[in-house]
Order: C-alpha cells, then structure tokens, then sequence
C-alpha cells in the first residue's frame, strides 16, 4: 500500500533567519527564555545551523523531538560573517526589500518582560509607550531583526507588575507580507493544510491580518506557537510589477518558514498533485531528506520529516 499523508499530523515547526554572530543572537534568544535545542554543523559548506525554542516544563512542546514541535527560531551562520564589518543583514522591513516583518514572543506580564530587555541593553523598534498601540512592542535582536512582544493579559492588568517568568513565554507566530491575500489564503489553507485561526481587518488603515496555523482553531491565539500571520496592503494585488522581497534574493536574511510532515514522500507527492512551484524537489541535490516549496510570493517553506512518524533521525 502507498504511503499516506494527512494534514493533521502537519507542523508549523520553524522560522530560518541568517544571522551575522551566533554568539550574540543566541545569547539574545536565550535571554527571551528559548533553549538552544540543537545545533548542526556544515564545516564543509561553511555554514553552522541553530535551533532554539521554549522547552521549560509547561512550554507547549516541552521534550519533544526537535522536528515534533512548533514555534522554533533557526539561526543560520555562515562562517566568516562575524569579523566582517561590511556585512549586514536585511530585516525584511527596509524598502524596496520588505517581506519578511518579524517573530513575536508572547509574554506574561508585557510591561515587565518590555523592562527586563530595556534594562539589559536591548535596543526596540518600537516601546509600549510609542505611538498609539500601547499593547504591544518591537525589540529589536542583535541583527535588527523585529521581535514583537505582546502580552497574553490585558495590558491594564499588568499595569503595575514588576516580575514577569521565562518558562510562560511562546513563541507565538511569525508574520510575512503577501501580495495578494486571496491568492496566499487559499495557499496556506488547501496547499499547506493551514487553518485560518483569526482575520483582523484594519479598513482604515488599508491593510488586513490573517492568522493561521496547525491544530486546534479554537484555542487563544496568544496562547498558541507557531502561527503564520500574513499581513495584506490592500491594492498591491492589482499592481504586476509589485513584489514582496522573499529574503534569499539578495541582500539577504530570512530564508524560509518549515513544515515538518507525517510522511516525506507522500507529503511531496500530494503537493506535486497539487501543482506547486518547487525550489528543490526531494530528490535533488545532495539533502535527499529536505524539499523546498514556493509560496505565492517566492516565499520558500521547507518540508522536513517529523521522526515521531519514522522512528529515524533525520541528521
């Protein structure tokens, strides 16, 4: 009998960044409360990969095998990059590259989890205090790339508390900009197996949120890990020269968001009925055991195979 796969065994398992000094971005990260779960190195292709991800007791996939969770951060070096002074990378919010936007952390206690990464030297994008959304923040990790730190309580109720706990914290959802929020909808829905979790629309301000992510729709999204949430500026749709910056066309940053899968080979074959773009087909290249699609933006996601389901190590 063919191999099977099913959408429901799918997980949103991580968001890949390039970063400039492991040393620092890991510190950063661990600062936020994740762990440093595994690290690969490629000596041979110069280039060392990061994972890291909530693991406390409590943290929604406490112990699990690296591939069976959500809401991981993977760092990737490439050797050399740290002692140059010229290099720097693209955060995804500068024009004319914008796509990517950021990674975002939510908190216990906003106000105090805001003043723990202020008093430790770390540089925001945005305070509570700027602007007119005082329920959320953007710290800023050591490449500039934005972490949105939301809160999983009214702020009004955090107000006054001064001690916030790492072993709360979730890595909540990573937000890419789409061209076309129909098109990467129906995308992210019937081609990846996503559902649609929550839609905020901001008519005013000409732009609409769409959240979407594996398993239980009904949970609190502030509770969950590894949401997508794709933003859409109404109009860029009927533009054809207008596209988003997918992060691997230089200059460079983020790489890819990664699906990890039940079933590899089925997981490719379903998607090669359904007619998408590939990056890398399964069986090219010398990594048999990965496959890169491409979203309606050039967006890459990566498929991997979750060992829950094959009882192997995948590296």
């Amino acid at each position: 009998m063919a191999a099977t796969t099913d959408v429901q065994n799918y997980k949103f398992n991580h968001s890949m960044i390039r970063v400039k000094d492991p040393k620092e971005s890991v510190k950063f990260y661990e600062f936020l409360g994740m762990s440093l779960l595994k690290k690969l190195s490629f000596p041979e292709a110069k280039f060392d990969l990061y994972f890291l991800g909530y693991d406390a007791p409590g943290a929604v996939s406490a112990g699990a095998n690296l591939w069976d969770r959500e809401g991981l951060i993977e760092l990737t070096h490439n050797y050399g990059t740290e002692s140059d002074p010229n290099y720097k990378i693209n955060n995804g919010n500068v024009e004319p590259h914008r796509g990517f936007g950021h990674t975002c952390i939510s908190v216990d206690n906003l106000q105090a989890a805001c003043q723990r990464l202020e008093d430790a030297g770390y540089k925001f994008q945005k305070k509570l205090s700027d602007g007119r959304m005082k329920h959320i923040a953007f710290a800023l990790d050591p490449d500039g790339y934005w972490v949105e730190i939301i809160g999983r309580k009214p702020v009004e109720e955090t107000e006054g508390v001064k001690e916030t706990d790492l072993k709360t914290y979730r890595m909540n959802h990573t937000m890419l900009r789409v061209k076309d929020g129909e098109k990467s909808l129906k995308f992210y829905q019937e081609v990846m197996g996503m559902k649609l979790v929550r839609t905020h629309e901001a008519k005013e301000a000409g732009f609409n949120l769409y959240f979407l992510g594996y398993g239980d729709e009904k949970q609190n999204t502030a509770d969950r890990e590894g949401l997508l949430e794709l933003t859409w500026n109404y109009g860029t749709e009927k533009d054809e020269n207008f596209s988003y910056h997918n992060g691997n066309d230089q200059p460079q940053g983020f790489g890819h968001i990664c699906v990890s899968v039940d079933n590899i080979e089925a997981a490719c074959e379903r998607l090669e009925g359904l007619k998408v773009n590939w990056k890398k087909r399964l069986t090219d290249g010398r990594m048999k055991n990965v496959a890169f699609v491409l979203d309606p933006d050039n967006y890459w996601i990566e498929l991997v195979q979750n060992e829950r389901f094959t009882g192997q190590a995948n590296f």
